[in-house]
């Protein structure tokens, strides 16, 4: 939770120099979405990448494509422009741009571009820019639903803190796959579709998951009884990672009973996190001193 007390050596001149002027401007439109224009820009944005990845979609179908695609194409040429203008802008008015280029998100927003630019060289990388679509996670920041940023924020801390038990898990899994795969490469053999032991794993992931494509069935007695406790594992495969992660939710939610407070989506200088009380001074992650929390009277209500 973010404190109104000063953490270990505050100084902000330990940071760098304050954001002022047209790039304070700028980050507090593009990164934060407590005022007007914060929130028309992001929808503007999301409406932007809802036609690009429409547009990618309609040029995939045949008949469209043989009467549209250059306009389509143009679209996107100028779609890629505006999103080039708007990730270079992002890196001016952030304080430290290489921070923001390997976060998460300024990752999103590179991939967003390269599709198109690498198209020169491989046109079948078109397709990859639905990966745009990724960028749509800001729409919990656009409409305020800091409700809703809290609970993606608890699903992050959760898996995380699940991690090492999803892990063993995971690996016992793996190890489950691969025993029943080599048993029913060994009893069913090449007769009945099992050519090898990569084949047999193959059909054990597929069958624990209770997928079960049905291009490659046992046909003997033994084979089937295999099968049968591999569609049972299946069963509690499914509920053992959601009986994790429910548990980490519980965990959490005793633990923050009584804590709970009102969060903005005013964004630290350094660290570009967001999520801070309106009262804050200093940032609950880096201990660096938070920006005056800029918003409306809609934002403050």
């Amino acid at each position: 939770m973010a404190s109104s007390s000063p953490p270990k050596n505050p100084d902000p001149a330990l940071f760098g120099k304050p954001t002022a002027g047209l790039r304070l401007k700028l980050y507090t439109i593009i990164f934060e979405a407590d005022t007007r224009a914060g929130r028309l820009f992001d929808m503007v944005l999301i409406a932007v990448i809802l036609a690009s990845v429409a547009a990618v979609v309609l040029d995939s179908m045949a008949a469209i494509h043989a009467e549209y695609a250059f306009a389509l194409r143009l679209f996107e040429l100028v779609v890629t422009a505006a999103f080039t203008l708007e990730y270079i802008v992002r890196l001016y008015c952030v304080r430290r741009p290489l921070r923001y280029a390997r976060s998460v998100f300024g990752i999103i927003d590179l991939l967003a571009l390269l599709p198109t630019y690498l198209t020169v060289f491989v046109p079948g990388l078109h397709a990859l820019i639905d990966v745009r679509v990724l960028r749509l996670l800001r729409v919990f920041r656009v409409f305020k639903l800091t409700e809703y940023v809290a609970e993606y924020g608890a699903l992050g801390q959760a898996l995380a803190a699940s991690r090492r038990k999803i892990l063993v898990f995971m690996s016992f899994v793996l190890m489950v796959v691969v025993v029943m795969g080599t048993l029913m490469y060994v009893v069913e053999g090449p007769a009945h579709g099992f050519t090898s032991i990569p084949v047999g794993v193959y059909w054990a992931i597929t069958t624990m998951t209770t997928v079960g494509f049905g291009d490659i069935a046992p046909k003997t007695g033994a084979g089937r009884m295999i099968a049968s406790v591999m569609m049972l594992l299946g069963w509690g495969t499914l509920a053992v990672p959601t009986g994790i992660v429910s548990a980490e939710f519980t965990a959490q939610r005793q633990s923050a009973r009584g804590t709970t407070t009102r969060t903005t989506t005013r964004t630290c200088h350094e660290c570009l996190s967001e999520g801070h009380s309106p009262s804050a001074l200093y940032c609950c992650d880096c201990g660096a001193r938070l920006p005056a929390w800029r918003h409306d009277a809609a934002s403050a209500g």
